[in-house]
């Protein structure tokens, strides 16, 4: 349970420290517009997403046990969240957050770790296939430039409200919406070392700017971002609300540790190190407490901006503070620069982001499983779009768990990954 930190920290230099610091400054960039986007697709405000970068990425990475784990929100949260702000609001969401918080720490605690290696692998492809499904719908609204009511949170209903003002549809907004989406995925696989995710969003809100491209901002429908921290608040809370948010804060609980393990285990292969599940528990757990205090989303380790950072040169934990920190200063320093961010490019990015979650290079591995596994995987996709997530992952993972024991597989299988790194080098 040991902090990566106070390993790395002992031979510590100020050479490494420009790296970190240059890996931690790339990882901000990417962050910023990421963080934005993630707060509005899940009905937050957008500095709700930066508050999540700022403290609980920092938390992450001084508590966490990798050394190269970016922590915030991410799109997996999505679905979930959007569904507790629009049934018990923002307090509901922050004090659902905290008990998710409560619960790693206590796992953490308990050393169950290692325990979630038993979830089956087919569930896990599975509600991720189905978040990103969710994801990239729910990002139509805002790529096409559409006006109405707030979406519900139901993926059926979402679908009727979106034909209901399909003559709303904006040209320009659809133009630049498709056109970033094509141009984030033909560039990177292009030039893949280079942020083309950020630097198409940047292209098309300076394009705005300019009065090239005249559609909506982050600031013109959600007002100015705040140049402050918040200062730390609890929400209030009530018996009865705590005991109908439970069911909630467990998945989030379930899926920020799954997520959080997972980027590791990516971070581990690309590295060669390896990472203390149970350290990495207490500091998502840590940083689920800390960052509803602030008005935050809840938060995890997210693959992409791990993946970013050890492309940087980034090593120790040190980087992942850092990028924290950079989050800060632009809040501090430049929140209207952040909210000239174009709406249109921001769902492009999480269309992307929900492209790319959806893992479509593995279908060919996918569609070699066994039929009972695949089944698994389709069904518990299904219903984590149709019904709902905390029901698709009990669901699948009870089915997962009864056909590893009907097979004789008692011992847990080694997950696998989206990335393909080697590497099996151990370490402290």
């Amino acid at each position: 349970m040991k902090p990566k930190i106070l390993t790395t920290i002992r031979d510590y230099s100020w050479s490494q420290f420009g790296v970190d610091a240059l890996a931690g400054v790339t990882v901000a960039l990417v962050a910023l517009p990421l963080s934005i986007a993630i707060a509005i697709a899940s009905g937050a405000p957008p500095a709700a997403g930066l508050v999540t970068a700022i403290v609980a990425g920092f938390v992450i990475s001084a508590l966490g046990g990798s050394r190269v784990q970016i922590g915030g929100p991410t799109g997996a949260f999505i679905v979930v969240v959007y569904g507790i702000i629009h049934e018990h609001g923002y307090d509901g969401l922050l004090i659902t957050t905290l008990m998710a918080g409560l619960i790693l720490l206590l796992a953490g605690f308990l050393r169950a770790g290692h325990l979630i290696r038993h979830v089956p692998e087919a569930v896990i492809e599975g509600f991720t296939l189905g978040i990103a499904v969710v994801i990239a719908f729910s990002q139509l609204k805002d790529l096409a430039g559409m006006t109405g009511p707030a979406l519900p949170a139901e993926f059926l209903p979402k679908l009727e409200g979106l034909w209901a003002m399909r003559q709303s549809i904006d040209p320009v907004s659809v133009g630049m919406g498709v056109s970033a989406v094509a141009a984030m995925l033909i560039l990177r696989r292009l030039a893949p070392r280079i942020p083309w995710l950020v630097l198409v969003v940047v292209l098309t809100s300076v394009a705005t700017a300019l009065g090239l491209a005249p559609v909506e901002t982050v600031s013109a429908r959600y007002g100015a971002l705040p140049d402050t921290l918040p200062m730390p608040s609890l929400p209030k809370m009530s018996a009865d609300l705590l005991v109908a948010l439970l069911p909630s804060a467990l998945t989030i609980a379930f899926l920020a540790g799954i997520e959080s393990l997972l980027s590791a285990i990516v971070a581990d292969r690309m590295i060669g190190g390896a990472h203390r599940s149970n350290a990495e528990l207490i500091a998502q757990g840590a940083a689920n407490i800390a960052s509803p205090l602030f008005g935050g989303l809840p938060a995890t380790g997210a693959i992409a901006r791990t993946a970013t950072n050890v492309n940087a040169g980034g090593r120790t934990p040190v980087a992942g503070m850092i990028h924290a920190i950079v989050v800060l200063l632009v809040l501090l320093v430049a929140a209207p620069l952040a909210g000239a961010l174009v709406l249109p490019a921001l769902a492009a990015l999480l269309v992307v982001t929900a492209w790319t979650m959806s893992e479509p290079h593995r279908w060919s591995d996918r569609f070699r499983l066994p039929k009972a596994d695949l089944a698994l995987l389709l069904g518990t996709a299904a219903m984590t779009v149709l019904a709902d997530l905390s029901v698709a992952i009990a669901v699948g993972t009870m089915i997962g768990l009864a056909l590893r024991l009907s097979r004789g597989e008692i011992e847990a299988p080694s997950w696998h990954t989206p990335f393909r790194w080697g590497g099996d080098k151990r370490e402290d």
